[in-house]
């Protein structure tokens, strides 16, 4: 499995098992900080596949608009955690998975901007 791909598989593994959690959450918030969250994390997904089927400043335009949508996802997680909508171990387990598509995409990033 080439690099690019792998990224592809650690991101749909962290949206297939946010998207789950998320709806857990309390239902006053289902249309507000929910629906955002779900939406960052759909957002880096798509931006990803987009970038795949692009070239050139096309392609960095859109791994960077997966790296911003992957930021505001992060900071959704936080919030839900520190309200109390995903445990500890929730946290640190989303946390962790982030941080890898992170470092995948900014491999990618890098090495288009080469």
């Amino acid at each position: 499995m080439n690099q690019d791909m792998v990224i592809f598989t650690r991101t749909f593994d962290f949206v297939h098992w946010l998207i789950p959690r998320t709806l857990q959450f309390p239902r006053s918030q289902r249309f507000v900080v929910t629906r955002r969250l779900q939406d960052a994390a759909l957002d880096v997904y798509e931006r990803l596949t987009e970038a795949n089927a692009c070239r050139g400043p096309a392609r960095l335009d859109r791994l960077r608009q997966a790296d911003a949508a992957l930021d505001k996802t992060r900071h959704y997680l936080r919030l839900a955690s520190r309200w109390g909508w995903l445990s500890e171990g929730q946290y640190r387990h989303a946390a962790a998975m982030s941080a890898e598509v992170g470092r995948l995409l900014g491999g990618w990033i890098r090495q288009t901007s080469a």
